[in-house]
């Protein structure tokens, strides 16, 4: 059994710690508010223009779809959004592992390239044996000051080097925020465009009339769809990463609480033992004396 200084020292320790895990989830449920608000008010707006882009690339011709064409995957880039920071639970480690099943799974015979958002995801495809993309990129930069502005270069760098025909398919893996205790990991395809699937026959496609010109709107709405669809994609992981932590981080005071209640309880045990030990010392002591 442990000392009463080993006991007492552990609960001071524990003690320490659950006051630091009681901050970081005040921190964090203030911190989420925001990005909650963020996420919110930015999904509407981004689900719309995806719904408009798809339904817009199913009537381009191969010419005039440069983000719709669909070639012999042979090169794939992985767009992995992480967070900077951990004790967050399973937020970071849940992205990975669908990341890597999928480079298992379905792109087994294609070569992988990756781009990680987040230093997380970063250390951990640093030691593995997939090429990295866009080495200049810092993956912690863009969480630094996230808002549209620093992720469009991002989106444009992506959106070219497909256009180039440098990787035929862009999978985004991030978790998309559903509320403070859940999070959805989500594996969704960048590029391609797929167009909308069309209700009735098969082969059946929709006439549009275009206004701009369709010259106008493939140069400015298609790029600007997918740059926010990659700007959604960091709110929500953002969110998510808040709600996450904050869930960890009340999850392990309460734990710290229950660990402290148990050592009070060893402590209060050892301190009855030693006491006890004491008197029948006393009285051994006083009976030999008067025998």
């Amino acid at each position: 059994m442990a000392s009463l200084k080993e006991v007492r020292n552990r609960i001071v320790s524990v003690g320490s710690t659950q006051q630091i895990t009681s901050a970081m989830k005040m921190v964090s449920a203030a911190k989420l508010r925001r990005a909650q608000d963020a996420v919110t008010q930015m999904r509407p707006y981004a689900n719309k223009m995806r719904e408009i882009l798809e339904n817009l690339s199913g009537s381009l011709s191969s010419a005039e779809g440069a983000f719709s064409k669909e070639r012999e995957v042979k090169n794939v880039l992985l767009v992995v959004i992480t967070s900077n920071r951990g004790l967050c639970g399973g937020f970071n480690s849940n992205v990975i592992k669908l990341a890597t099943k999928a480079t298992r799974e379905e792109y087994s015979s294609a070569k992988i390239h990756y781009v990680c958002i987040g230093k997380k995801g970063s250390d951990f495809f640093k030691k593995s044996a997939f090429t990295p993309a866009f080495p200049e990129l810092s993956p912690t930069a863009l969480f630094d000051k996230l808002n549209y502005t620093s992720v469009a270069p991002v989106a444009q760098g992506i959106m070219d080097a497909f256009a180039a025909g440098t990787y035929d398919k862009v999978i985004l893996f991030y978790n998309q925020f559903k509320n403070a205790a859940v999070q959805v990991t989500q594996a969704e395809q960048f590029l391609p465009v797929v167009a909308a699937k069309t209700e009735g026959k098969k082969g059946m496609t929709a006439d549009y009339i275009f206004e701009p010109s369709r010259e106008q709107i493939v140069l400015d709405l298609i790029p600007r769809s997918l740059k926010t669809q990659l700007y959604k994609a960091t709110l929500d992981s953002v969110a998510s990463e808040h709600g996450a932590r904050m869930t960890a981080m009340h999850k392990a005071t309460d734990n710290a609480q229950e660990l402290i209640r148990a050592l009070k309880i060893s402590y209060n045990k050892a301190r009855q033992a030693s006491i006890t030990n004491e008197i029948l010392e006393i009285v051994g002591g006083a009976e030999a004396l008067a025998g």
